[in-house]
Formats: structure tokens, C-alpha cells, sequence
């Protein structure tokens, strides 16, 4: 049971991540360079491979209690912070995450900047779709290898995130323009349940609670975050919609 939520969390967020960093490489390579977009890219890539490669083993080193305990507090605080947004977005409290506006603003960021060579590079092109991929990217290594160390299978959770790359990656170039139509605000709203069900659980475990049934006990775990996040955006929004009408 554990091993589905797993990679479902691993594939969700990881979708969300790529999918934000398709749109800046997409605005990057239709405004500026497609060469540069992609090797700025790739580069981002390969840091990436450096930085999880460097980081994985080190994870082993520590026990699994205290491992457990620090990792699902780091995942409950970005649950709580993914969740905290998705429940105000769905009530309308702040604005939908708009991936066609960001391609937009990005789009006119780069057409107002200098061109700038480098080794036959678009110097702008070629930072920015770095940028873009390393950070977006190293949120998505963070929940890999926290998922996977606390599971003892990084290469379980590996494969939720390789499989979202794929899509993501393959939607993109038959697009070859923003994902704008990827419900993104309802993905995010299901990863904030996740991490935030996942840093109950082993937050809780790591500082010694026992769970009825141990694994078996994730789903109410979840089951309980699901109607307390949907209370909270019906309340939200019932809230919101008095303070819109007198505005």
C-alpha cells in the first residue's frame, strides 16, 4: 500500500515541478534559441545527476528513526505550505496558478533582453533554462530521495518521477507550447495532501508512535487529511465570498 502512495506522490509532485520548468524552456526556445534553452537544460540535467548522486548515499548513514522524524517534518512543512495554497486557490481567495501568464511573462522578459553569446550560446537563453530546470528539478530530487531513504527504495520513488518526466516531456515537444490545460492547481492540491499525510505518519513514527497496524494505518492517515483540506477550503470560501460581494 505504502509502495502505490509512494509513487503516486513521487509522480505527482515531480509532475508539477517539470511541468513549471517546461513552460520557462518552452518560453525560452520560442523567444530566444531552442539550442540554448536545451543545453542550458541538459546542463541543469547533469547537476542534478551530480547533486543526487553526492547526496543519496548519504542519506543511508543515518538511522531510520532519526531519518524518518527529520524527513517527514521537512515534508509536513511542504505539504502544509502546498496545501495552505491549493486550498486558498480552490476557494478563491488567491489567484489560480496560471501557467499560460507565466509563459507570457517570461515570453516578454526574455524579447526585452540583450542578446549575449557564449561559445555560440544565447547567454539569457541558455541561464535562465538552467535556472529553471536545476531548481525546479532539485524540489523534485528532495522528494525522491526523502520518499525513497524513509521507504528503503529511492528507485521506487525514482520511477514515479521518471515516468512524469517522460509525459511531460513528450506532451511538450508535440505542443511545443505551455501546458496550460494540465489541471495544475488540483495536482498540487493532491501533493499537498500527500507529503502532508506522508510527514504525519513518519514524522510520527520517527519520534516513537506506534500506528495501529503500522502501514496499514496510512490510508486514514490520508483519508483524515482529504476531509479536514476539503473542510477548509468549503470554510475559506464561504468566508470569501461575503468580503467579494462587499468589495
Amino acid at each position: 500500500m505504502s509502495a502505490v502512495f509512494l509513487v503516486a506522490a513521487s509522480f505527482l509532485a515531480s509532475g508539477v515541478e517539470m511541468v513549471e520548468a517546461l513552460t520557462i524552456v518552452v518560453a525560452m526556445g520560442i523567444t530566444r534559441d531552442w539550442r540554448s534553452a536545451l543545453v542550458g537544460s541538459a546542463a541543469a540535467l547533469a547537476a542534478l545527476a551530480v547533486t543526487v548522486a553526492a547526496l543519496g548515499p548519504a542519506l543511508t548513514v543515518f538511522p531510520l528513526s532519526d531519518l524518518r522524524l527529520v524527513v517527514g517534518t521537512l515534508l509536513l512543512v511542504f505539504g502544509l505550505q502546498w496545501l495552505r495554497k491549493a486550498i486558498l486557490r480552490s476557494a478563491g481567495v488567491i489567484a489560480l496558478h496560471d501557467e499560460a501568464e507565466i509563459y507570457r511573462r517570461e515570453a516578454e522578459q526574455a524579447r526585452a533582453a540583450g542578446t549575449r553569446l557564449w561559445a555560440g550560446l544565447d547567454w539569457y537563453g541558455f541561464v535562465v533554462s538552467f535556472k529553471g530546470v536545476f531548481l525546479e528539478g532539485m524540489e523534485v530530487a528532495f522528494i525522491v530521495l526523502t520518499f525513497g531513504s524513509t521507504q528503503g527504495s529511492i528507485p521506487l520513488a525514482a520511477s514515479g518521477a521518471a515516468a512524469a518526466l517522460v509525459l511531460v516531456v513528450c506532451v511538450g515537444m508535440v505542443a511545443r507550447r505551455p501546458l496550460s490545460q494540465v489541471p495544475e492547481n488540483a495536482m498540487k492540491f493532491a501533493v499537498g495532501i500527500m507529503l502532508t499525510t506522508f510527514g504525519t505518519f513518519w514524522g510520527a513514527e520517527g519520534a516513537g508512535v506506534h500506528w495501529p497496524g503500522g502501514e496499514i494505518a496510512l490510508p486514514a492517515v490520508l483519508a483524515f487529511v482529504i476531509v479536514l483540506a476539503l473542510a477548509l477550503a468549503r470554510g475559506a470560501g464561504a468566508l470569501a465570498q461575503p468580503q467579494a460581494a462587499r468589495s
